[in-house]
């Protein structure tokens, strides 16, 4: 069976994205990072969605962002918008997804994958420039510059399924696999419960992809 190494942030585009890797026939390796992110309680949601959806293992990487700041989701000084804002919002993480991946990369070489599943999206999002399809086949292509496997002749692939997809899309797929997003936490000001704020960019894309898809919302919101 093919192999594949998915980042599962324990959010639903990713909880979406490693039920496509599994309905697809990839043997899946769930991959998640604490990067020094506000809340634990999205690494706690990766491994039940991991769990729940088939996943070969779920492991979580440990890279502390926090060193650095300069994002409201990795510095608890700098408080996460609870509105719209214009421009690169500040919960950028400064290079997050070239890190995560590179993780990602390092775990595919050594259990034999030849593919990266990524729930990046360059519809529903704030901005990031590293959600974009060109970073992703950017990185593709020096993923297969700098390891040993592919210099061997072992390709790998970094494939972002949802990146062109809108949040309904999404929400809709997730359900058509079986997904369940009452595991997910997507919220980035999420309590240690994992219930969400209901205020933040990504609490809204959440909140209006369901609705759009015309599905029942399980989040679970704080009170207050």
């Amino acid at each position: 069976m093919k192999r594949a190494v998915v980042l599962v942030s324990g959010g639903l585009d990713s909880a979406t994205v490693l039920a496509m890797a599994v309905a697809r026939g990839w043997r899946s390796h769930a991959l998640s990072v604490d990067y020094g992110q506000r809340h634990r309680a999205e690494l706690a949601a990766a491994a039940q969605v991991a769990r729940s959806l088939g996943a070969q293992e779920h492991r979580i990487a440990t890279v502390d962002l926090g060193v650095f700041g300069g994002s409201a989701l990795t510095d608890p000084s700098i408080e996460v918008p609870r509105a719209a804002s214009a421009g690169i919002p500040i919960t950028y993480v400064p290079a997050r997804n070239t890190i995560l991946l590179a993780l990602a990369l390092a775990h595919a070489e050594v259990v034999e994958a030849d593919a990266i599943f990524t729930g990046a999206n360059a519809v529903d999002y704030s901005g990031y420039p590293d959600c974009r399809p060109e970073f992703m086949a950017a990185f593709e292509r020096l993923g297969n510059l700098a390891t040993k496997r592919a210099v061997e002749g072992s390709k790998l692939e970094v494939l972002s399924p949802i990146i062109g997809m809108r949040k309904d899309e999404i929400v809709r797929q997730g359900h058509e696999l079986g997904v369940d997003f009452s595991l997910t936490v997507s919220c980035y000001n999420a309590d240690s419960a994992g219930r969400a704020c209901g205020a933040c960019d990504s609490c809204r894309f959440r909140r209006d992809g369901f609705e759009r898809a015309g599905l029942d919302d399980p989040t679970r919101y704080q009170l207050g």
